[in-house]
């Protein structure tokens, strides 16, 4: 390697001479850091107070009309373009905001960006339980996307940063499990408010306030991670975070990492243009297929709709909103069996799981809709029985995948120099997907009637594929060193640049990147 030769980030592998454990600094930090993920979760969850009739009544009379018409086909009732826009419009905000977001998390460190999305929750949640017309509560919506978009895109990162190697996975999915606990809370509140009449609904839009308040304080107090305060040149205090938050002063390879990231980093003046270079290639294509897939699901579908969707098979009011509860109670739970799993069996083997159980519960509700409920009838006590059963099995598969994986993935791949133009990349996209679906989802349902769940079982289906021939296993690699893992990989070695180090003596396996040992285990010497 040239002496001329600029900056090239990581040089080796260090894997095995990381130190360091799980302390009390890095549980609070990720705690408080996750707070953004609840209130992602409870934005999607509390969009059920589109089945309240007050709410119904005051802001969308049409549909409040309509819901009622036993003529009308049953697919159709909720069909509205400016329902879905108050649904909608939180995503299309925070696709926008996360674009702004980037430079903020990069020059400013990520505590700047979760205090950001904390604050514009906090003003969100005001205009929302204060609207007065459909002009104040699309406005709410809008600061709430903002919110959305300020902490979706630094949360990730801040865990991902902050955790060790080898607990990475685990960790990262705080932001996930936050979020299941956000959706299953809204679905509690929400089947609790709609008793109270005719002002329910305001206190359930309202209370996204206090984990809001949660988000801002916390920001405040937590420590910046020691990542982006070498990046800004805070060398000496980014060193003493790292030894706080891994409870040892042997960290002397990890900061040899991090200080080599940064210096590439540092001579990259326009990340969004860097990303797009060969070397980037893999990391890119994960920034835009992952939450792109993860949408394509279904998820945000049944997520936003599940009350009008159970109506809409003949469930009642309560029912339908217990049934949603039910399901988001199923999500939580899976997101748990998932924190336990993936450092132990990797992400590849619960993507896949995962998505071959969501393709088979798509087609067997399909089925039953197809063959037991119509335009003008209504589901049986026994078939309404085994649609919801079967959705909580779909649930339960995307709890333990695509879920958390879907952000815990991109948010570990990218070098230091462009991690957060990746992030904002991965954030805008899935919440370009969200806010096409969620706009459509209802329109799509009226056409689609049934076979809208084939068409996400289908794009299930070639998502499972993907990751089976494209991701490589990301299991104890660390975050400084992911850059190398490409380079092994038996197709994107084809598409990257030449790397300036030889591969390890004993290689990784051919199939996914890496052999099923965690790399922390592995012989982690490079030979010139």
């Amino acid at each position: 390697m040239a002496g001329s030769m600029a900056p090239l980030g990581v040089k080796k592998e260090r894997a095995a001479e990381y130190k360091g454990h799980m302390t009390f600094a890095v549980a609070m930090a990720c705690i408080v850091a996750a707070i953004g993920g609840s209130i992602f979760g409870y934005d999607i969850g509390i969009s059920g107070v589109n089945t309240m009739d007050p709410f119904l009544e005051r802001f969308f009379p049409a549909v409040f009309r309509r819901k009622n018409l036993v003529t009308l086909n049953n697919y159709c009732k909720y069909d509205n373009q400016a329902l879905s826009a108050f649904t909608s419009i939180l995503y299309l905000s925070g696709q926008v905001s996360t674009l702004a977001a980037a430079p903020v998390t990069r020059n400013y460190g990520r505590r700047a960006s979760i205090i950001c999305g904390g604050i514009s929750f906090l003003i969100g949640a005001a205009l929302n339980a204060a609207a007065a017309n459909l002009t104040t509560l699309i406005l709410g919506r809008v600061m709430l996307g903002v919110g959305i978009g300020f902490g979706n895109q630094a949360v990730p990162l801040y865990l991902s940063e902050m955790a060790p190697a080898h607990l990475r996975g685990g960790l990262n999915m705080m932001f996930q499990l936050a979020t299941t606990l956000g959706i299953f809370s809204a679905n509690m509140i929400n089947y609790g408010t709609q008793k109270i009449k005719p002002w329910g609904w305001r206190l359930s839009l309202g209370l996204v306030a206090a984990p809001a308040l949660l988000m801002t304080v916390g920001g405040f107090l937590l420590p910046e991670t020691p990542n982006s305060l070498i990046e800004r040149g805070h060398v000496e205090e980014g060193r003493r975070v790292l030894e706080l938050i891994r409870g040892t002063t042997d960290v002397d390879a990890e900061f040899t990492d991090m200080a080599e990231a940064s210096e590439l980093a540092n001579t990259i003046k326009h990340p969004f243009r860097n990303i797009l270079e060969r070397r980037n290639r893999p990391q890119l294509v994960m920034a835009v297929c992952m939450p792109a897939f993860q949408i394509l699901t279904g998820i945000n579908s049944i997520l936003f709709y599940a009350p009008v969707l159970f109506q809409s098979m003949g469930f009642g009011a309560s029912w339908s909103l217990y049934s949603s509860m039910l399901t988001g109670a199923v999500l939580l739970f899976s997101t748990l069996i998932s924190i336990a799993t993936v450092d132990r069996l990797g992400r590849r083997k619960l993507l896949i799981s995962g998505g071959i159980l969501m393709i088979i519960c798509q087609v067997i509700v399909a089925a039953i809709l197809g063959v037991e409920f119509g335009s003008d009838k209504h589901l049986s006590r026994g078939c309404s029985t085994a649609v919801v059963f079967v959705i909580c099995l779909f649930m339960l598969a995307f709890g333990w995948s695509w879920g958390p994986l879907g952000w815990t993935v991109p948010s570990e791949i990218f070098p230091l120099e462009t991690r957060s133009a990746g992030q904002s990349i991965t954030v805008a996209v899935n919440l370009f997907f969200t806010f096409v679906i969620a706009q459509a989802f209802l329109s799509l349902l009226c056409v689609f009637k049934y076979a809208i769940f084939i068409f996400f079982a289908g794009w299930i289906a070639v998502m499972t594929g993907f990751v089976y021939v494209f991701l490589p296993e990301t299991k104890g690699v660390p975050i400084e060193e992911m850059v190398l893992l490409w380079s092994k990989h038996r197709f994107w070695k084809n598409i990257m640049p030449a790397m300036p180090t030889m591969p390890l003596e004993d290689g990784w396996g051919p199939g996914d990147g890496r052999g099923d040992s965690d790399l922390a285990g592995a012989d982690c010497n490079v030979h010139k």
